[in-house]
C-alpha cells in the first residue's frame, strides 16, 4: 500500500514507524509545509519518499491527514476533491465536528475515515515520533456509518496491527467527551505553568524546588501552541462547559481552604480518589 502522510510530526510520524516495524511492503511518502521536517523524515526513515501535496494525494491508497486540526478542516475537502475512487484518507486529528460538516455532503465522502488516536506526548515534529506510540492505545472512528464499509474494515486492521483497541461514536459524542479527557488537562497545565511563571521570576527557584508532582502535571505546558489553539478554537462550546465545571471545582477548593475545613477538604479529596478506581478499570479493559 503507498501511503501519504501529509504532516510528518507526532503523530503521523509514529504512525508510520510504527506500521513499518510490523509490516515491509509499505511505501510512505512525507509532505509537509517545512522542508527542514520533510528532511529530517526521511533521514529518520519515517517516509521513503517526499512529494508535493496533489501528487502524493493523486498516487495513494492510503492519505493520513496529521497537520494541525485547522489545517485538515482546510485540507480535507481539497483532499477529497483529488482523491483516486479507490483511495481513502483518514484525519487523526483531535476534534471531528467541523471536519464532519465540511465533507458532509461531498461525492466522495464514504471515502473518508474519522479517526482519533488517543496518544501523544508534549514533544511535536518528526524527531518526536517512535515506533510504539500508538501501542495499546484508544483509536477512536466517528462517524463510521458515513464510511464505505470495505474501507472502515481496512483501516480497523491496521489500527488492529498497531496493537489499538477501536471504539466508536459520533463527531458531536467525541468532541463532547475529548473536551474533558484531554482538552481541559492542557488547559489545566498552561494555567498552572503560567501561574507560577507569573508569580516567581526567579527561575532557579522553579527548578530547585520543582519536584516530580509539579513536572509531571506541567508536562503537557510544553506542547505546541500551534497544534492546541486551532483545537481550543474548533471545540469552543465543548471546552467553554468543562471549563465552568473545573472552575466550579477550584472555587470550593478555594473556599475550604480559606475557612481552614480540614474536614471537608478531607471529604472532597477522598471523593476525588474515586478516580484511580476508574482509570484501573479503563487499564484492565
Amino acid at each position: 500500500m503507498k501511503i501519504s502522510i501529509i504532516g510528518v510530526g507526532l503523530l503521523g510520524g509514529s504512525f508510520a514507524l510504527g506500521l513499518k516495524s510490523i509490516e515491509d511492503h509499505h511505501q510512505f511518502v512525507g509532505v509537509d509545509i517545512s522542508d527542514e521536517n520533510a528532511f529530517i523524515a526521511m533521514k529518520l526513515g519515517i517516509v521513503d519518499e517526499i512529494m508535493s501535496f496533489e501528487k502524493a494525494v493523486k498516487s495513494s491508497d492510503l492519505v493520513v491527514l496529521s497537520t494541525p486540526v485547522d489545517v485538515i478542516k482546510d485540507l480535507l475537502p481539497k483532499t477529497l476533491d483529488i482523491l483516486p475512487e479507490e483511495s481513502m484518507v483518514i484525519d487523526l486529528g483531535s476534534t471531528k465536528r467541523d471536519f464532519s460538516k465540511a465533507v458532509k455532503h461531498h461525492p466522495k465522502r464514504d471515502q473518508y475515515i474519522s479517526c482519533h488516536p488517543m496518544a501523544g506526548t508534549e514533544n511535536s515534529g518528526p524527531e518526536a515520533a517512535f515506533k510504539g506510540l500508538l501501542k495499546h492505545k484508544q483509536m477512536i472512528v466517528c462517524e463510521k456509518e458515513a464510511s464505505r464499509k470495505e474501507m472502515l474494515r481496512i483501516i480497523v486492521s491496521l489500527f488492529k496491527k498497531l496493537d489499538m483497541q477501536i471504539s466508536y461514536m459520533s463527531g458531536e459524542e467525541h468532541d463532547r467527551h475529548i473536551a474533558y479527557v484531554s482538552h481541559l488537562s492542557h488547559i489545566s497545565s498552561f494555567a498552572l505553568g503560567l501561574t507560577v511563571l507569573d508569580k516567581e521570576k526567579d527561575e532557579k527557584s522553579i527548578f530547585a524546588m520543582a519536584g516530580s508532582g509539579f513536572s509531571s502535571t506541567v508536562r503537557l505546558a510544553k506542547s505546541s501552541p500551534d497544534m492546541w489553539a486551532p483545537i481550543f478554537t474548533q471545540n469552543s462550546k465543548n471546552i467553554s462547559v468543562a471549563l465552568e465545571a473545573y472552575i466550579k471545582q477550584l472555587q470550593q477548593f478555594k473556599e475550604i481552604i480559606d475557612a481552614g475545613a480540614e474536614d471537608r477538604s478531607h471529604r472532597l479529596m477522598e471523593k476525588a480518589n474515586e478516580i484511580r478506581r476508574v482509570l484501573m478499570g479503563i487499564e484492565k479493559d
